[in-house]
């Protein structure tokens, strides 16, 4: 059997197609007039590609561990190279990297710097000692056993210590991790109440009288103290002003005789 050129021709069309329908990933609709250059996508991709190739960390090294992360600020791993800008401010970062021992007296301190910083934030425990307490975890009555028992703690990179290649590779699922979070909104946090928004309003309410709350407070006293009648604690309280009242003027008194002399 001969083909025959029209044939051929439905043949090559044919493959043609069904190679456009399988990997149409990888063609452009033949009437899109937008360069390949442009593409579309929603607010969550691009919040979580933006965050993801600029994480500004803060280094929180308290001992040898933070000696093999220094190592990645040099020429021979250049971690600039995606997108880390190292902050001294716990309000410009958004990538806390705990590197060493971290004891009970740093414990606070840790603490507040991980609230200082700004949403959406994410920690990088770095080395055994910082993981598990390490070689202090048995007989210390100093150390933190794990600090993931002060702040969430989103990546492990365990070690002692860990090598700049393994702190390369945390940041790389780090950045696989954001790049797959789901936008939320801030306003509906939890927590945010004790911040004023946009959204905030001030809720009316009733006048207080300072008067009322007093009488109040006078009328409540008996109730609080001991079992014993109105009238011997009205009578106990005016015999503690009139000895006050008498010791007043017996200071005073000797007061005069002082400037006398």
């Amino acid at each position: 059997m001969v083909s025959t050129a029209e044939s051929t021709d439905y043949n090559k069309n044919f493959d043609h197609f069904m190679n456009l329908s399988i990997h149409s990933a990888e063609f452009s609709p033949p009437d899109r007039d937008t360069p390949n250059s442009i593409f579309s996508t929603n607010l969550n991709d691009f919040a979580n590609w933006a965050r993801l190739s600029s994480l500004w960390p803060l280094l929180y090294g308290t001992s040898c561990c933070f000696i093999e992360f220094a190592s990645l600020i040099g020429s021979r791993f250049d971690f600039d190279r995606y997108g880390l800008v190292p902050r001294s401010s716990p309000r410009q970062a958004d990538l806390i990297i705990t590197a060493g021992t971290v004891t009970m007296k740093m414990a606070p301190s840790l603490v507040r710097l991980y609230e200082q910083m700004p949403e959406p934030k994410y920690v990088i425990a770095m080395g055994a000692c910082t993981i598990t307490g390490g070689m202090f975890s048995t007989d210390s009555y100093s150390t933190v056993r794990g600090v993931d028992k002060l702040i969430p703690v989103d990546i492990y990179l365990p070690g002692c210590p860990p090598k700049p290649e393994a702190v390369i590779d945390a940041v790389t699922k780090l950045r696989k991790r954001v790049a797959q979070e789901m936008y939320r909104d801030p306003d509906k946090l939890p927590g945010k109440d004790r911040f004023f928004t946009l959204k905030h309003r001030f809720s009316t309410a009733s006048s207080t009288r300072t008067e009322q709350y007093s009488q109040q407070l006078l009328d409540q006293s008996p109730k609080t103290l001991s079992d014993t009648p109105s009238g011997t604690n009205s009578d106990r309280l005016e015999i503690s002003a009139e000895s006050n009242n008498e010791g007043f003027l017996s200071n005073n008194e000797g007061m005069e005789i002082s400037l006398e002399k």
